[in-house]
């Protein structure tokens, strides 16, 4: 089974952001980069998929600058066979712009199955994957909890309001992987020292006119400081009128 694992290069959740002098970047001096989150559960899924079948591939594939390898190898060091680097340094918040790239790349490359993280967790725009799926006219499966494969069909299940859905579908496919479908693997000492050695193909790429740009970052404005309304039964009926007038919830 020959498995591809689209993942991303993406700002740790734990790291202070700073917005750029320009107010549309963020000023990425002493921040921490990381695998974006979901996409380990897209890789290790990919893995488990491997180990069962007893043969196959894992390919990483990653969309970005130069860094971007830092995060390819971090999949090879979790036990991916190879990866791809589909380099740039532009940077698209269209995600149609950017599955048109990936979508290239995939194309006719003989994938049984293609994994995404639900979303990236610097844009949260959770369509790259679906949008992939239909640029190649492939099934697809999103936000998906669990994963069978067997005689090239699927079945994989998915969380909805008040229950769950189960989905069946041919493959090839493309789903996107969401927290709980697995735990991920750390990786180990003998993994990372083998992932120097794993093939990294670097392919240079345009991206095309995405037709949407960035007016404006802005950081979440700051909570407004709690007051004491009053102690006892006394202080329901000015709590009451605080949530009614000022905090606007009743």
């Amino acid at each position: 089974m020959k498995i591809a694992v689209c993942i991303k290069r993406v700002p740790d959740t734990e790291t202070r952001i700073k917005i750029g002098a320009d107010g549309k970047s963020i000023v990425e001096d002493g921040v921490k980069f990381v695998l974006n989150p979901y996409d380990e559960y897209a890789i290790e899924e990919a893995l488990q998929l491997k180990e069962k079948s007893g043969d196959g591939e894992v390919v990483a594939i990653a969309m970005g600058s130069a860094a971007s390898q830092e995060t390819i190898r971090g999949a090879l060091a979790m036990g991916a066979d190879r990866g791809i680097l589909l380099q740039t340094d532009a940077v698209s918040v269209n995600p149609v712009t950017v599955a048109k790239v990936l979508a290239a790349e995939l194309d006719g490359a003989g994938y049984d199955l293609i994994l995404f993280g639900k979303y990236a967790v610097d844009d949260s725009s959770q369509a790259v994957g679906t949008i992939v799926s239909e640029l190649l006219s492939l099934p697809s499966v999103s936000a998906i909890g669990h994963l069978e494969l067997a005689d090239g069909k699927g079945t994989a299940e998915r969380e909805i309001e008040g229950g769950v859905e189960v989905v069946e579908f041919s493959l090839p496919a493309v789903v996107t992987a969401d927290k709980g479908l697995n735990e991920p693997r750390y990786p180990a000492l003998r993994g990372i020292m083998m992932a120097k050695k794993k093939p990294l193909e670097v392919k240079p790429v345009e991206l095309g006119d995405g037709g949407m740009t960035v007016i404006q970052l802005a950081l979440p404005p700051e909570r407004p400081e709690g007051r004491i309304v009053g102690e006892g039964p006394d202080a329901v009926p000015a709590l009451i009128e605080a949530l009614r007038t000022e905090a606007k919830v009743l």
